[in-house]
This record gives C-alpha cells, sequence and structure tokens, in this order.
C-alpha cells in the first residue's frame, strides 16, 4: 500500500524532479525492494538482523538521494511514508528497542536532507519517532499474551487429562488394591502384609486423585498463589523408617503444586529404596536452597543398580523412573541425575525456582 502511495504520489509530482530519469529508478528501486522485502519476510528463518540493515538503509538511501533527484527546495522526499515498512519491521523484530532506532536513524535522515524543516515536515518526523517505539511496544504485548494463552491452553488440557486417568485409575487400580487389602487381611501371615502395603498404596492413590481432580475443576485455585514449605514438608518423610532428612534452618516457600511434585519425587525414590534395599534400610535426603534454584539429593547404601535395569524395566512397562522421577522433574523445568555403584545410590535433583513462583 505504500509502495502504490508512493507511486502515485511520484508520478503526479513528476515536474517536480529536476534529474526525471533518477526519480524512475528510485521508484524502480521501490518496486524492486518492495518484492524482495515481501518475500524475504515471510520466511522466519530470512529475518535477519542482515535484511533488517539492509531494509533499513534501502530507506534510509533514497531519503538520502532526493535533493539529487529533485533539488534542494523540494518538499516531499521520494519514498515518502514507503519507508514505513522499514520502520514497522523493526518494531516487530526488535520491539520498541528497534522502532525507537529506526524512527531515530529514519527521522534524522529526513531532517538533514532539507534547508529547512517546516511545520508539516515536523509533524511527520514527530509521528514516526513516536510511531515506531508504539508499535514495537505493542508487539511485545501481543507476544506475551500469546504466551499466556498458550501456557492457560496447556495447563487445562493437562488438568483435564489429569482428571481422565484419575478416573481410570479409580475404577481399576483402587478397586484391586482394596480387594488386595481385604483379601490379604483375611488370609494372614504374608498375605496380611501385602494387604497392608496395597491400604497403603490406595489411601496415597486417593489423595492424589482428589487432589486433580480439584485441580481440574478450580485450576486456578489449586496451587495458585498458596505456598509451602519445601524443608517443612520433606521433614515428614522422616516418619518412615531409616529415613534421614536434612535441610536448611530456615523455611523454603515454594509454590504449593511445586513442592507437591518435588516430595511425590522424593517419595518414588524412597519407595524404590525400601523395595529393592529393605524397608528398614537406612536413606538421606538432602535439601540445599540456593537464590535461582534447589537441590536434593537422596542417597542409600544399597548393592545400586545393575546396568541395563532401568532400560528393561521402562521396556517392561514399569514407569516408576522415568515418570515418577524424571518425569515429574522435567516437568518442572529441572534435571534428575542417577549415580549408582556398588556402595549405593544416589539421585541428584536440580530445580530453578525464584522464591514465591516457580
Amino acid at each position: 500500500m505504500t509502495l502504490a502511495n508512493a507511486v502515485v504520489l511520484n508520478l503526479y509530482r513528476a515536474d517536480n524532479f529536476q534529474r526525471p530519469v533518477g526519480g524512475v529508478v528510485c521508484v524502480l528501486v521501490m518496486v524492486v525492494w518492495t518484492a524482495v522485502a515481501v518475500w524475504a519476510y515471510a520466511a522466519p528463518r530470512r529475518r535477519t538482523v542482515g535484511l533488517l540493515v539492509a531494509d533499513l538503509a534501502v530507506a534510509v538511501a533514497l531519503l538520502g538521494v532526493t535533493p539529487l533527484v529533485k533539488g534542494d527546495g523540494f518538499n516531499a522526499t521520494v519514498p515518502g511514508f514507503w519507508v514505513a515498512g522499514a520502520l514497522l519491521a523493526w518494531a516487530v523484530r526488535y520491539r520498541w528497542v528497534g522502532g525507537l532506532l529506526a524512527a531515530v536513524v529514519l527521522a534524522a535522515t529526513d531532517l538533514l536532507v532539507r534547508e529547512e524543516v517546516s511545520q508539516a515536515n515536523y509533524g511527520n518526523v514527530f509521528l514516526i519517532v513516536i510511531g515506531g517505539p508504539i508499535v514495537g511496544f505493542m508487539c511485545g504485548s501481543l507476544q506475551e499474551m500469546a504466551a499466556e494463552r498458550d501456557r492457560a491452553e496447556r495447563t487445562a488440557a493437562a488438568a483435564a487429562e489429569r482428571a481422565r486417568l484419575a478416573r481410570a485409575v479409580h475404577d481399576g487400580v483402587l478397586q484391586v488394591l482394596s480387594l488386595v487389602q481385604r483379601r490379604g487381611a483375611e488370609l494372614g501371615g504374608e498375605a496380611a502384609e501385602l494387604g497392608r502395603l496395597a491400604g497403603e498404596q490406595e489411601s496415597r492413590l486417593r489423595t492424589l486423585i482428589r487432589t486433580q481432580e480439584r485441580t481440574a475443576e478450580r485450576p486456578g485455585e489449586v496451587g495458585g498463589d498458596a505456598v509451602l514449605d519445601l524443608a517443612a514438608e520433606l521433614g515428614r518423610l522422616e516418619s518412615r523408617a531409616a529415613v534421614t532428612v536434612a535441610a536448611p534452618a530456615t523455611p523454603v516457600e515454594l509454590p504449593a503444586d511445586v513442592v507437591r511434585e518435588l516430595c511425590a519425587v522424593v517419595g518414588a525414590c524412597l519407595d524404590n529404596v525400601a523395595v529393592h534395599v529393605g524397608p528398614q534400610a537406612p536413606a538421606w535426603v538432602l535439601l540445599e536452597a540456593f537464590a535461582d534454584r534447589v537441590e536434593l539429593s537422596v542417597r542409600d547404601e544399597g548393592p545400586g543398580i545393575p546396568a541395563g535395569r532401568l532400560e528393561q524395566a521402562a521396556a517392561e512397562g514399569r514407569l516408576g523412573v522415568s515418570e515418577s522421577i524424571r518425569g515429574r522433574v522435567a516437568d518442572l523445568g529441572g534435571t534428575a541425575t542417577l549415580s549408582t555403584g556398588s556402595s549405593g545410590t544416589e539421585w541428584e535433583i536440580v530445580v530453578p525456582v525464584v522464591y514465591g513462583r516457580h
């Protein structure tokens, strides 16, 4: 549109050119460069710094040659509003800073090529200088809004999926655990111990399902702005046999959903110790809080994990390590590193945080 406007105005003012051939060349440059710019900006991979610099340079050059083709007493520049293309490109790509930079360059060039500045010229320059940063700021705001919308959609989808899985667990796994608990108590002996363990797992799963259902129904209320003390929540794990928790003396307050996930990760590590090393095997949990992250270490003195055992478990569909531990940590944006050998097994978990916000 700005190209069509510039072509029509230059044809209408053809008698203003002291060098008509030069004017025709300038118009042809605008036509060719517009075609090149439309093609180049269409693909994100071509929106490089070089393209933006070239776009601005062409606009500046056309402003600069205006006195040569029109004479010193010209009123309107050859490109006119066509230079807005380069201005908006810089504003879109580099937000308000890019819009301001391009606007200053174009405005300074426009003023320098003139012998005198009229009120109309000043008005155009003012609009360029104020318009570039405003467009850039609006582009940044739109991008942030789009990112927030995407996060909200992902959260809603995740909550719906959690609710669906909770229903599936309730209809199948919980009923089986309840049956095992009841039959174990009836049979006695070793079956009674299995029944007791099944009852504990049933209780944990029911609590988890209730939490997930509340999250799905009111995603803004559960987690949200609520915070919990991670150190205190981990301290509750010392109720397990032979578990020692070392944490900072001061509270480590984080969003409630982050604390719950980290406690679930540590709980899964301790469950593995109880199953593979022994229910009375000692385990140590260490929490360290830093300005930008929390670090957790869960260690035991068992025989270690044989090489290839985790891969075999994943292939068989047992996803305790890959999902309960690594999957949860990955969802929090952190890393979970496993060290294992004959002297024991240790999980090192690092999760980035900003206290009060995750």
